[in-house]
């Protein structure tokens, strides 16, 4: 069921054309990923169908009844309530329910009630009527699904009585978003809802948003969480809009695919419009041959000429250099506590950074991450332990706030006042390098987006020449693309790298190791963010095991049989998961291929064709009996799933 349509929506800003002839469907249980560079107008689009913005042409067609939640980029609760009344406002309807409910009952203990038989079946009727009601909306669950909620976004360490005028922001921006996934809208439109994530909230909340029982239009720059959650893509490029079957990464290699399937289409038809045009002059002046020129020449003008295929933007592109080698040793921390005013939030921290290191620092917000990496640059004091570092150590140290430059210098000046002995062509090079190319350079810092800032902290990092890189958050308020050319820049670099990032998917481009941060100790995994999720798996597997076992062999050994056979079932889960997934995504595909094919049996030219629709019929009839049999697969997996 469609629950709504974009048609041939455009949008200006002044002359400057932000959206054109932009189409999209949302169909119920969507879940579709808006991508695209910032400023191509995704925030833009997802306001125009949320109400909160106008558009100068095109319509939007939804039904009349349609429930919508928008979650706007860093939006946040502002509120003299406590966190549990706050939440409670989203059931304002269900609590004025059920008061009417016992209201209800009061009376029906009156004597003058039950006295009247009439009057008494009517209040009973009643009764009975809002009972119904009640219970079909939720009544009995709705504190328990707030506390779900709350807890999922880390909440639960909370006293539910605290004012949320005493939350930081980004706290009130998850409160926000705790009220909306409460509301349960029919379209839930959310753009960048991974902002003030640590990973174990986004995990919590790609599961959520799984199994949402409505649509949901999602803008995110985190592409882990993209291939989680979403089964559509719509890229936003050059004002128009492309869609795509699939998560983020189907995405990728389809875009890649059809542009070069294009390009491969487009140089055919250039050589064969070049061979035409050179027949054309040869023999359009001969007697003999003129008439065959001059049916080439109609044969060249009959021809539909394609345009070529537009590649990517224009992307950032540096390397990280270094001036000099490290020793074998870059930095050694032994038993090092870290926090604020003689109180520590994390201790007994031991790690061992050699060369060519990419360790990833992980755990939840507030653990003292960004601390560490302060404390490891002397910015602030240890509180105990030792740091020592190796020979010919230079640091270079992203800061995530370095995004949020409030310089009144220039983009140039912000740069070359740092490296004065470089000439100002190599300064506007590095600049261009990272986008900022022409009147960009003279723009003030204050002014630049978040993106821009982003990049300019970046350039001037990578001025530094470096060899042991210690980042916290440097995706943060990069596009996609940008993202990649990091990723791609950082593989690459020689030196030692040091980061904290809540982006899985770029920790397992990046990490060689990962070191999980606690307030008691610091825990080390040789591997990536996948191995890393998987270890703690097993040893949250393991820890079971042992709180189980008791001092009787007998029961040991049934016990671990049984966690054999429990984790073997858990294996097969996850196996019969994976393939419902793979059985759905195809579904999806051999829909869309008979989409596609029935549209072309609508076309004059193609139904007229014998052999064509001959064709077509025989793709529509392998497509049916494919999917008939993944169905078959699909039904025979959710049966053995739930048994």
């Amino acid at each position: 069921m469609i629950v709504l349509q974009v048609n041939k929506l455009s949008k200006y800003f002044g002359a400057e054309k932000i959206l054109s002839d932009i189409k999209l469907e949302v169909q119920h249980r969507d879940r579709i990923g808006l991508v695209g560079r910032n400023g191509a107008g995704k925030s833009t689009l997802l306001k125009i169908i949320a109400d909160q913005m106008s558009h100068d042409d095109g319509e939007i067609i939804k039904p009349k009844e349609l429930t919508m939640g928008y979650l706007a980029q860093n939006t946040i609760v502002d509120s003299e309530r406590s966190i549990w009344d706050e939440m409670l406002t989203v059931f304002t309807p269900l609590i004025q329910l059920e008061n009417q409910i016992r209201n209800l009952e009061q009376r029906m203990t009156l004597p003058e009630t039950y006295n009247n038989d009439e009057l008494y079946q009517k209040i009973v009727k009643e009764y009975d009527e809002l009972q119904i009601r009640f219970k079909e909306s939720g009544g009995y669950q709705y504190e328990a699904d707030i506390r779900s909620v709350l807890h999922g976004l880390q909440f639960g360490q909370f006293d539910y009585d605290t004012p949320v005028s005493t939350l930081s922001g980004g706290q009130r921006t998850r409160l926000a978003l705790g009220k909306l996934l409460l509301s349960q809208p029919q379209l839930l439109i959310l753009d960048e809802p991974t902002n003030h994530l640590d990973i174990e909230t986004l995990t919590w909340l790609e599961q959520y948003l799984q199994n949402y029982k409505g649509a949901v239009l999602i803008v995110s720059h985190d592409r882990y969480f993209m291939d989680k959650v979403v089964s559509i893509i719509y890229e936003l490029s050059r004002t128009t809009i492309k869609k795509y079957h699939g998560n983020y990464s189907y995405y990728l290699e389809r875009k890649a695919e059809d542009y070069e399937r294009e390009m491969k289409l487009f140089e055919k038809q250039q050589d064969e419009i070049a061979k035409l045009n050179d027949f054309i002059q040869k023999n359009i002046a001969r007697a003999t041959t003129t008439k065959r020129a001059q049916s080439r020449r109609k044969q060249l003008d009959r021809m539909q000429v394609m345009d070529k295929p537009l590649g990517d933007e224009k992307s950032a592109s540096f390397t990280f250099r270094m001036e000099k080698q490290t020793g074998h040793i870059v930095a050694t921390l032994s038993d090092v506590s870290i926090g604020f005013n003689e109180q520590p939030i994390a201790q007994h921290i031991n790690i061992a950074i050699t060369k060519g290191d990419s360790i990833a620092l992980v755990g939840p917000n507030g653990v003292g991450k960004t601390t560490l990496l302060k404390t490891i640059i002397d910015r602030l004091p240890k509180l105990h332990g030792s740091i020592s570092f190796g020979s010919n150590v230079v640091i270079g140290y992203y800061d995530q706030e370095q995004a949020n430059l409030t310089s009144n210098k220039r983009v140039l000046n912000e740069l070359w006042d740092e490296y004065p002995l470089t000439n100002e062509k190599d300064i506007r090079t590095v600049l261009g390098n990272f986008l900022f190319s022409g009147d960009d350079v003279l723009k003030p810092v204050s002014t630049l987006s978040g993106g821009e800032k982003a990049r300019l902290a970046l350039a001037k990092l990578m001025m530094q020449g470096a060899n042991f890189l210690i980042l916290d958050e440097p995706t943060n308020h990069l596009d996609l693309d940008s993202k990649i050319v990091l990723e791609n820049a950082l593989v690459e670099f020689p030196g030692t790298l040091l980061f904290v990032s809540h982006d899985r998917y770029f920790i397992n481009r990046i990490a060689s190791k990962v070191v999980q941060l606690s307030a008691d100790e610091s825990q080390e995994f040789l591997g990536d963010y996948d191995y890393y999720v998987q270890k703690k798996q097993e040893q949250a597997e393991l820890e079971a095991l042992e709180q189980a076992t008791t001092t009787s062999t007998v029961t040991k050994v049934e016990e671990k049989v049984s966690y054999q056979v429990d984790k073997e079932t858990k294996k097969r889960q996850r196996q019969i998961k994976r393939r419902l997934e793979e059985i759905e995504k195809r579904i999806e595909e051999l829909e869309a291929i008979i989409t596609v094919q029935n549209e072309q049996l609508c076309d004059p030219d193609i139904y007229q064709n014998h052999e064509k629709v001959l064709e077509i019929n025989k793709i529509v009839d392998e497509a049916n009996a494919e999917m008939e049999q993944l169905m078959e697969e699909w039904a025979d997996l959710e049966s053995e799933q739930d048994s």
